[in-house]
């Protein structure tokens, strides 16, 4: 895919992974899109500084197909280990917050 294909798809609405599933790109309220790791939250930058270098190679990115699941599944991804985080409709990564004892 090509920047400006997953520009448009993420604007459009559809999940696109980097790599493999646990990559997820989306645009945040500023409307910088990043691609995070949705087992801890991490995130990078969708292109270098310049803004027209992709981090990572066009080949890498895709479309997530029915056989992932309907849209909610996709929204709401678990860590393996159940700790509750994902991405949440509109593309904010969300935490499970819990009390440490």
């Amino acid at each position: 895919m090509t920047l400006e294909d997953i520009k448009a798809a993420v604007d459009a609405g559809q999940t696109v992974h980097w790599a493999n599933t646990g990559y997820v790109v989306h645009r945040d309220r500023l409307g910088q899109y990043l691609i995070t790791y949705v087992p801890n939250g991490s995130c990078i930058g969708l292109t270098d500084r310049s803004g027209h270098r992709l981090n990572g190679e066009e080949a890498e990115f895709f479309i997530s197909g029915p056989e992932c699941g309907d849209k909610k599944s996709q929204d709401s991804q678990q860590r393996p280990d159940g700790q509750g985080w994902g991405v949440v409709p509109g593309g904010e990564v969300a935490q499970t917050i819990r009390r440490q004892r």
